[in-house]
């Protein structure tokens, strides 16, 4: 049972009464909310959002730090995101504007407005202390018309999350939230929808043009980030939509970068089919994260499945079971991961293809590469090597996938009678 009131909540389960205050608690009139999930429980609190009550897909992250990048990420679309650190909102919000050159791409965060459909955290600092911030959390998702719920033991919400998977929910606020718990069949799942399509840019950007190195990248919901590790690897970028014929225009293009994005990657088939003729006749240097290392899976053979709860925070160890470019064979990196769904672990693999990574706690699948007597150099990773936030273990194989683009950019350009010698082994990721 939850009780809350204006300064505080109280929990009451096994007997046991926990009370904590609110880090902080500004002054304005009260708004109730309360967080319904399908399995039949209600968590009540105080609305410090938008006053509009959503449904979604809860799930919870437990990042400890950058919740304004992960609310930006585009692959939260239409999820209410859990926050397992008990205060959020600490540190406001920077203004969201960057130029674009060869070192930004027009924004600070992973995109130009919030992607998840609501939040939910313990304590909400709505008084903050940030150089860079211009605004509060709270006044942030009110702009945005994000809803956003506080007072929540989001411990508990995180162990039924673990107990019986990412749940179907329903933010309800104001009068929504003195109502009834929603009916069964009033749940809407977001993931039976092609959230690839929504987050996706319709039509073709460039980025850096002035880059030694042209890569096109596919965007099923590109963090800003990824962008921006490319561009400042001097890469020329140009960024296509999910579903763009790539075998059209491949031949203008040094490699090919599949990114992240939301939802089941079941709704890329479309994507898939036209990859898998990119790598039976393509043989330039192809780099997948997240949804993009699904599709490639799906068109290298694999299958793809959901996972019970996903995995979502900072701190996930993988175990590298191959040595490519900077990754060691045998060494555990620790990761920032996103998702629902990953590719099925089989013996054997797809011929031509290796396991690259595994998760140290699930056993999930990390990471697919191609072996070397494929001739391909193509790799995908679950997690995402250009964090923001996370840890930066894995940061230089974005390093590794634009220098070997560049070294086969040379060889193509270079005379045979003035220099037919292979790429030497340390410098290839197969």
């Amino acid at each position: 049972m939850f009780i809350i009131s204006r300064q505080r909540f109280v929990s009451i389960a096994n007997g046991t009464r926990t009370v904590r205050g609110y880090a902080t608690f500004a002054s304005g009139d009260y708004v109730p909310a309360v967080l319904h999930l399908k399995g039949g429980q209600s968590f009540a609190g105080r609305s410090f959002g938008a006053p509009k009550s959503v449904f979604g897909e809860t799930v919870f992250s437990t990042s400890i730090t950058s919740y304004t990048e992960s609310m930006t990420d585009p692959s939260y679309r239409h999820q209410i995101l859990v926050f397992t650190t008990p205060m959020i909102g600490n540190y406001g919000v920077p203004k969201n504007t960057a130029p674009k050159d060869h070192h930004d791409v027009g924004v600070v965060l992973e995109a130009s407005g919030i992607q998840c459909a609501g939040v939910v955290v313990a304590d909400v600092a709505e008084q903050y202390s940030h150089h860079s911030a211009v605004e509060s959390l709270a006044a942030w998702c009110q702009r945005h018309g994000v809803p956003a719920i506080t007072g929540v033991d989001t411990r508990a919400v995180t162990r039924l999350l673990r107990d019986q998977g990412t749940t179907l929910g329903r933010l309800a606020i104001g009068q929504d939230a003195v109502g009834p718990a929603p009916e069964e069949t009033e749940y809407w799942d977001p993931s039976a929808d092609n959230l690839v399509a929504q987050v996706s840019t319709t039509k073709p950007y460039q980025l850096n043009p002035s880059g030694d190195v042209k890569i096109a990248v596919l965007d099923f919901g590109a963090k800003a980030n990824i962008l921006r590790a490319l561009v400042r690897r001097n890469a020329a970028v140009t960024v296509f939509p999910w579903n763009y014929d790539f075998n059209k225009v491949r031949d203008q293009y040094d490699g090919l970068f599949l990114t992240n994005g939301p939802g089941a990657p079941t709704h890329c088939m479309e994507a898939a089919q036209i990859l898998r003729k990119t790598m039976d006749e393509w043989d330039k240097p192809i780099f997948g994260i997240c949804m993009g290392h699904q599709i490639i899976g799906i068109a290298a053979g694999l299958e793809a499945y959901r996972m019970t709860f996903g995995n979502r925070g900072h701190n996930q160890p993988v175990l590298a079971l191959a040595s490519s470019g900077s990754i060691t064979a045998g060494r555990v990196y620790v990761t920032s991961q996103n998702h629902q769904y990953a590719l099925t672990l089989q013996d054997p693999f797809p011929h031509g293809w290796e396991p690259f990574f595994i998760n140290c706690n699930d056993s999930s699948v990390e990471g697919i590469k191609s072996t070397i007597e494929s001739g391909k150099k193509i790799w995908g990773v679950q997690f995402h090597p250009e964090s923001a936030g996370g840890p930066l273990d894995t940061i230089e194989m974005f390093t590794d996938f634009v220098d070997e683009c560049r070294a086969i950019k040379a060889r193509s350009t270079q005379s045979p009678m003035l220099d037919t010698r292979p790429l030497e082994p340390d410098a290839m990721i197969p």
